[in-house]
C-alpha cells in the first residue's frame, strides 16, 4: 500500500500525505526510543517489517523529497530530528540541502544545543563527507533576503562558538572573513567570545588582530568587546595601549564597566605594578568610578605575589574605611600567601577576624592553612586544625583530608589516616590516587610493608590504576626495609601494567637499600642497570653516605669528577656533611677545590660546613682561606659565619683576629649576637684579661680592650639581652677570679629576667662559694636546685666534696 503509493506519486503529494510521515516518524521513535510531544498510539503497535519496507522505499526516494519532507515537519522539530537521523543511521547519505532544511527548523525553534551538536557533527566529519561546511551556507542562502541574513547570521554565529570550543581558532577567523565576504555581520557576542578564548589560550597576538579588524567587518564593539581587549594588551604588558583602548571607548560613547577598570589594574599587577595599580584604583573611587570589591582584591593579591604582604594587609582594611566589605576571597588571597612563607600566625589571626566577621571560610583557604602548618612541620597542629574547622561544618575536600592524612603518618599515626580513608567514603568522596599514595607512603615510613602493599592492591581493585608516583613511593618503602627482592617484583608489576619505571623509581630503590643497610644488594643493582645516568650514580654516592661507607662515596665522587661529572647537589652536601662529621679535613679540602675547579655554584652552606669543620679542627690558616674565598666572591657573609671563625680563633687563642673579625662584621652592618658575645666572653674569662699585663696578647676594637666587663657594655649597648649560657660564662669568670659578690649579683639578675639557671650554672657559682670557704651558702644552692628538680651530677658534688675538704683543711690549720 504506502510502498506502492510512495513509488507512483509525485513528490510533492508524498510529502503531503500526513499518515505516511508519521508512519516514519513512528518507526523512527522506536529505533530511538525517543519521547514526541504528539506520539499517535495506533501507530505504535506497526509491525517491524513493515517498518523496513517503509524505510528501505523511501530511502530511494531522491534527497528532494528528503528536503520537502522536513520543510513539512517545521513545526513538529522533534519528529523533524528524529525522521533526520533515522535516515542518517539507515544509511541515507544526506547532503547540504538536508543539512539546510533542518538548520532551519531547529534555528526557527531556537534550539541552540540542537544546532551546536549539527556543526560539531559536520566539522568532525567534514573530510569523509561529500561537502564542504562552505556549501551550507550556500544552501541556507536559498530563501528570501530578510530571512536568509538572520538564518545566516545565527548559523556563523553558532559555528563560530564550536569552532572556538574546539580550539580551531583558525577556522573561526576564516568564518568572519566569509561573513564579510557574504555580505552579512556577524554578531558581535560570538566575536567576544572568539576573542576571550584566544586570549584564554594564551593566543594574544591573534586576539589584538582580531580586535583591530572588528571595525573593518562592520562591527561596533561593545563594553565586554573593549574590556576583552583591555585584558588582552594587559596579559601582553602592553599597558599604554590599554590605556588607548579607554580612549577609544570615550570616542564612541561607550562607558567602561567595572571589569573594565578591574582588568586594567589587574594587568598592572600581574606586571609588578601594584603600587601603581592600587594609585589608579584610589584615583578612580575618588572619580566616583564604578569600582568593586574584586578591584580591591585584585590588588591585594598583586601586593602578595610581590611578597609585600604589610601593604596587602594595609589595604585589605583601608578598603573597609572605604566602605568596601572585604570578602572570602579578598581574605583569601592573603591567607593563602601568610601561610606559603609560613606565617601561619598572622595566617590564623586573619581566619579568625574573617569568621568574626560572618564570612565563612571555604576549603581552599583551610587547605592553604593545614599546608601552611606542615611545611613549617606542625604535623600535630595540622591535625588539630583539621578537627577544628569540622567542628565548624566546613565542607572539606580530598585535598584538605590528604594534608591531614600526610600529617597523621608523619606522626606514625597511620591507623587515625586509614580512619580519615574511611570517613571519606561515608561523606560519599571517591579516594584519589594521591589519599592511596599518601597512605602507602604513611605504611611503608613506619615500616609496615605488607599493609602498605595491602592498601596498594586494594587501590588497583578499587579501579585506581597506580602511577609513577605510587610505584615510587611503594618502592621506596620496601627497599629502606630490605626488602630487594620485593622491589624487583614490583619493578616487573610496573612494565606489566604499563607503567615505565623512571630515574627516581631506580634512586629510591638504591638510596633505600643503603639505608637498610644492604650495600652489597644495591650495588648489584646499580651494576645491573643498563644504562646509567648521572643521578643514578648520584644517588650511589649518596647511598654509601647514609650507610656511613664514606670511603666509597669518596671514591666514587673523585671517579667521576675526573671524567668531569660532578654528582646533584643533595649527594656532595651529603658526603661533605660525612667527611666533616669523621674529622676528614683533608678530604674535605680536596672535594671543596674539586668543586671550585669544575666552576660549581656553590652555596653558602657548602661554605659553612667546610669553615665550621677546620675551625672545630683549630685549622683555622685553612679556615681563613676558605673565608677569603666567599670575600672575593661576593657572597654575603652572614652572623653565623662569622661567629664560627671568631669562635675557632677565640680556641687557639688569637684573639686578635677574633676581635678584628667582630670590628669588620660591625662595619658591614651585621650585628652580632648572644652567642658571638659569649664565645668572646668565655675565653677572654680563660686568657685571663680582666687585667692587662705586657707581652699578653693584645688588642683594641675602637678603643674596647679585650675586657669581658668592656663586652658586656657593649652587649647593653646594643640591647643585646643575655642568655642562661652567656651569664653562666661571666658567673663562672667570676667565681674564678674569687668575685663571689658579682657572680651572686649576675645569678640573681637572670633569674629576676625570667631565666632558669641549669645546673652548669649552679655549679659555676657553687664552686665559686667553695673557693671562698663559704660552704653553707654552697648547700643551700644544692637545696635550691633539688627543690627545682635539678639533679645534681657527679661534678657538682665533686665541687661540693672538695669545698669542704679545703674548707676543713683550713679550719684545721687555724
Amino acid at each position: 500500500m504506502w510502498v506502492s503509493s510512495v513509488k507512483s506519486l509525485s513528490c510533492r503529494k508524498c510529502v503531503k500525505h500526513v499518515s505516511f510521515i508519521r508512519l516514519y516518524a513512528v518507526s523512527a521513535l522506536a529505533h530511538l526510543n525517543f519521547s514526541l510531544s504528539n506520539p499517535i498510539e495506533e501507530e505504535k503497535t506497526i509491525d517491524s517489517p513493515k517498518q523496513n519496507r517503509t524505510m528501505n522505499n523511501f530511502l530511494e526516494m531522491d534527497k528532494v523529497k528528503v528536503v520537502e519532507t522536513l520543510n513539512y515537519l517545521k513545526k513538529d522539530p522533534g519528529l523533524a530530528f528524529s525522521f533526520f537521523n533515522q535516515l542518517k543511521e539507515n544509511g541515507f547519505c544526506h547532503d547540504p540541502c538536508t543539512y539546510a532544511a533542518i538548520v532551519r527548523i531547529v534555528c526557527y525553534w531556537g534550539w541552540d544545543r540542537k544546532l551546536d551538536s549539527l556543526l560539531l557533527e559536520l566539522i568532525r566529519k567534514e573530510r569523509n563527507l561529500d561537502f564542504e561546511i562552505v556549501d551550507l551556507f550556500e544552501a541556507l542562502d536559498e530563501v528570501s533576503e530578510s530571512e536568509s541574513s538572520n538564518l545566516l547570521v545565527r548559523v556563523s554565529d553558532a559555528l563560530v562558538k564550536v569552532y572556538v570550543t574546539i580550539g580551531m581558532f583558525d577556522e573561526a577567523i576564516d568564518v568572519l572573513f566569509q561573513d564579510k565576504c557574504r555580505g552579512f555581520v556577524p554578531h558581535i557576542l560570538s566575536c567576544n567570545f572568539l576573542l576571550n578564548q584566544l586570549i584564554e589560550f594564551g593566543k594574544l597576538d591573534m586576539s589584538v588582530t582580531i580586535y583591530r579588524q572588528l571595525r573593518a567587518f562592520g562591527l561596533c564593539p561593545n563594553d565586554y568587546t573593549y574590556t576583552i581587549a583591555i585584558k588582552a594588551f594587559c596579559r601582553k604588558g602592553c599597558l599604554d595601549e590599554a590605556v588607548d583602548v579607554f580612549r577609544e571607548m570615550e570616542e564612541y560613547g561607550v562607558t567602561p564597566n567595572s571589569f573594565a577598570y578591574t582588568t586594567y589594574i589587574e594587568g598592572l599587577c600581574l606586571h609588578g605594578r601594584s603600587d601603581l595599580g592600587f594609585e589608579v584604583l584610589k584615583a578612580w573611587i575618588a572619580a566616583n568610578l564604578p569600582i568593586d570589591v574584586f578591584a580591591y582584591t585584585v590588588v591585594i593579591r598583586g601586593f602578595c605575589n610581590e611578597m609585600k604582604l604589610k601593604e596587602a594587609e594595609s589595604i585589605l582594611h583601608d578598603m573597609e574605611k572605604q566602605g568596601f566589605a572585604p570578602d572570602v576571597y579578598t581574605y583569601g588571597a592573603l591567607i593563602s600567601r601568610f601561610c606559603m612563607v609560613g606565617n601561619l600566625f598572622q595566617a590564623l589571626s586573619l581566619h579568625n577576624e574573617m569568621v568574626s566577621k560572618g564570612i565563612k571560610t571555604n576549603c581552599v583557604i583551610v587547605s592553604s592553612i593545614l599546608q601552611g602548618l606542615s611545611q613549617i612541620g606542625m604535623a600535630s597542629e595540622v591535625a588539630n586544625q583539621f578537627k577544628e574547622f569540622k567542628k565548624m561544618g566546613i565542607f572539606l575536600d580530598k585535598a584538605c583530608y590528604n594534608v591531614v592524612m600526610d600529617a597523621l603518618c608523619k606522626l606514625g599515626k597511620v591507623e587515625e589516616a586509614v580512619e580519615l580513608l574511611v570517613e571519606m567514603k561515608g561523606k560519599q568522596m571517591v579516594p584519589d590516587i594521591i589519599n592511596y599514595t599518601t597512605l602507602v607512603g604513611g605504611y611503608c615510613r613506619k615500616g609496615k610493608v605488607v599493609d602498605a602493599w595491602n592498601l596498594f592492591k586494594e587501590m588497583k581493585k578499587n579501579g585506581h590504576k597506580p602511577d609513577i608516583v605510587t610505584y615510587n613511593v611503594l618502592a621506596g618503602g620496601l627497599s629502606r626495609n630490605g626488602l630487594a627482592q620485593e622491589a624487583l617484583i614490583l619493578l616487573n608489576d610496573m612494565n606489566t601494567q604499563g607503567v615505565k619505571p623512571n630515574t627516581v623509581t631506580y634512586n629510591v630503590i638504591i638510596e633505600g637499600l643503603c639505608i637498610a643497610g644492604k650495600v652489597d644488594y644495591a650495588e648489584s643493582f646499580f651494576g645491573n642497570l643498563g644504562d646509567k645516568c648521572l643521578e643514578n650514580y648520584s644517588s650511589m654516592v649518596k647511598g654509601y653516605c647514609e650507610a656511613n661507607h664514606t670511603r666509597e662515596a669518596f671514591d666514587l665522587f673523585i671517579r667521576l669528577s675526573k671524567q668531569g661529572f660532578l654528582v646533584k647537589k643533595a649527594s656532595y652536601i651529603k658526603l661533605l656533611e660525612n667527611l666533616c662529621m669523621e674529622g676528614d679535613n683533608e678530604k674535605v679540602l680536596l672535594l671543596f677545590d674539586i668543586m671550585l675547579a669544575m666552576n660549581v655554584n656553590l652555596v653558602k652552606v657548602i661554605y659553612a660546613k667546610v669553615i665550621g669543620a677546620l675551625c672545630q679542627a683549630g685549622e683555622m690558616k685553612k679556615a681563613r682561606r676558605v673565608f677569603d674565598i666567599m670575600v672575593n666572591k661576593s657572597l654575603i657573609l652572614d652572623l653565623i659565619t662569622y661567629t664560627m671563625m671568631i669562635n675557632g680563633y677565640c680556641r687557639v687563642n688569637r684573639m686578635r683576629e677574633a676581635f678584628h673579625l667582630l670590628g669588620d662584621m660591625k662595619s658591614k652592618g651585621i650585628k652580632p649576637d648572644v652567642i658571638t658575645y659569649t664565645v668572646l666572653l668565655d675565653n677572654c674569662s680563660k686568657l685571663n684579661l680582666k687585667r692587662f699585663h705586657p707581652g699578653q696578647d693584645s688588642v683594641e676594637s675602637k678603643g674596647n680592650k679585650m675586657d669581658p666587663s668592656a663586652l658586656w657594655s657593649e652587649m647593653k649597648d646594643m640591647d643585646i639581652k643575655p642568655d642562661v649560657v652567656c651569664y653562666t660564662v661571666l658567673i663562672d669568670k667570676h667565681c674564678k677570679t674569687n668575685n663571689i659578690q658579682d657572680a651572686i649579683i649576675l645569678f640573681n639578675e637572670m633569674i629576676s629576667r625570667g631565666l632558669e639557671p641549669d645546673i652548669v650554672t649552679y655549679t659555676a657559682l657553687l664552686s665559686g662559694h667553695c673557693n671562698v670557704g663559704d660552704i653553707e651558702k654552697a648547700e643551700v644552692l644544692i637545696d635550691d636546685m633539688l627543690y627545682k628538680e635539678i639533679q645534681p651530677d657527679g661534678h657538682t658534688m665533686s665541687v661540693l666534696q672538695h669545698g669542704i675538704l679545703k674548707a676543713r683543711k683550713v679550719h684545721f690549720r687555724q
